[in-house]
Parts: structure tokens; C-alpha cells; sequence
């Protein structure tokens, strides 16, 4: 359990590997935070039940549940503490995995230190929060666990790419995306930062969303990046 002063923000850092939970709790613990290791997942799930925790760091690979379980049960047993998941798996149908399971956001090995808290900057900022089993954002509707997406009561087929990108838009309805948050919450590959890869799937969501129906919900915001209009014009 956490020793830190009250008040402190609290991290616990699931990782099992020594090394790297040393290094992330002492530049943690350089920023001014408390941070606790749990090195498998049934130390995690024993220690998040406590109340004290402001967010989670949850890497993927552990020796007894893998974090996706871990993640899972946290959240069935109404645990709402966010969770940032670490993992080397560079593929988008992980990255829906660990969305599914009830991640907050993703972090790709390898990553900076800066990256990281960032991200738990903005977690924490945020907060625990219920998180409605279908996301739903004016007429828009997405159900993780079954990849299904509606525009009223049509049903829109999407592409697994498509669909991590929707999911990304959805989770921030109103606020300006840039490309490069995009691209990394949405990529499995580096891309350029140049790549236009971000605007051929916007284009494509507006295709299957949008124009059938008649309405504009994808944005552009010149020179910044995209939004989800929380309702359609």
C-alpha cells in the first residue's frame, strides 16, 4: 500500500520486469509523484482495489494474468481507476483488445519518459470515470466488445482501422485531434508525421458516416487536425 504524503498523486506500476519498475518509480517519484509496484497480476488486483490510487501504468506482459485480464477484472469489479497500458504489441487489433478489456490509453515499447507522463497527466486530469458499455455521441453509436457501429438505427460496416480511429474521436467528442495523436492511437506502423495516411481514413469515415446520412460530424480545423462534432450539423 501507498506511503506517500496525502494529497501526493498516487501511481501504481504493474511490471514485472525489475529494471524497468525501478526506473519507472524513481522518474516518477522525480516529478513529486508516489509511486507502488506490483510485479504480477494478482498483486495488481489486490493493490488497486484501494481507493488511494490516481491512475494505473499496466504492462501487458506479465508472469501469472496478462494485463488484459488484469484490466478486465478491475473493471468488473467496478474499479474505475484510469488505466495507462504498456505493451510491444504493434498491432491495432491489440490495441482494440486492450480498449475492449477497459484501457484508458495506450503507451507502444518502446516509449519516452516524457511520453508517459504526459499521457498520465492528462489520465489523471480526467479522472475515474464510468465508462458506458456503447459510446455513444449524438446519433452516433459504437459498441466495443462487438466492433459495431450505428448512425441512428443503420448499422455502418468499418474496417478495423476505421474503427480504432472512430473510437479515438469518440472517446474525445468536441475537442481537436491532431493528426499525430491520431496516428498513434490509431497506427500500428510509424508513419512519417508527413504521411497523409490520417486524412484518407477521415476521408473514409465521412464516406460511410456522414455523407449517406446527410450530416457533417468529422470537422476539419485547418492547420490543427479534426473533430468529432458531439452533433451533427
Amino acid at each position: 500500500m501507498s506511503t506517500g504524503h496525502a494529497g501526493a498523486v498516487h501511481v501504481l506500476v504493474v511490471e514485472d520486469e525489475p529494471k524497468m519498475a525501478a526506473l519507472l518509480c524513481r522518474g516518477l517519484q522525480e516529478e513529486g509523484l508516489v509511486a507502488d509496484v506490483a510485479p504480477t497480476g494478482e498483486q495488481a488486483l489486490a493493490h488497486a482495489a484501494h481507493p488511494a490510487y490516481d491512475v494505473i501504468v499496466l504492462d501487458v506482459m506479465l508472469p501469472d494474468l496478462d494485463g488484459l485480464e488484469v484490466c478486465r477484472r478491475l473493471r468488473s469489479r467496478s474499479v474505475r481507476t484510469p488505466v495507462l497500458m504498456l505493451t510491444a504489441r504493434q498491432t491495432v487489433h491489440a490495441r482494440v483488445a486492450g480498449l475492449d478489456a477497459g484501457a484508458d490509453d495506450y503507451l507502444l515499447k518502446p516509449f519516452s519518459f516524457e511520453e508517459l507522463l504526459a499521457r498520465l497527466r492528462a489520465l489523471i486530469r480526467r479522472g475515474s470515470i464510468e465508462r458506458p458499455t456503447v459510446l455513444q455521441v449524438g446519433d452516433l453509436r459504437l459498441d466495443p466488445a462487438k466492433h459495431r457501429v450505428w448512425r441512428g438505427e443503420a448499422e455502418v460496416s468499418l474496417t478495423a482501422k476505421e474503427f480504432m480511429m472512430l473510437h479515438t474521436f469518440m472517446l474525445r467528442p468536441g475537442q481537436v485531434l491532431t493528426r499525430e495523436l491520431l496516428l498513434d492511437h490509431a497506427w500500428d506502423l510509424a508513419y512519417e508525421r508527413g504521411s497523409n495516411v490520417v486524412d484518407v481514413y477521415v476521408r473514409s469515415l465521412r464516406e460511410k458516416l456522414d455523407r449517406p446520412f446527410g450530416v457533417t460530424s468529422l470537422e476539419t480545423v485547418r492547420g490543427v487536425g479534426y473533430r468529432l462534432l458531439s452533433e451533427p450539423k
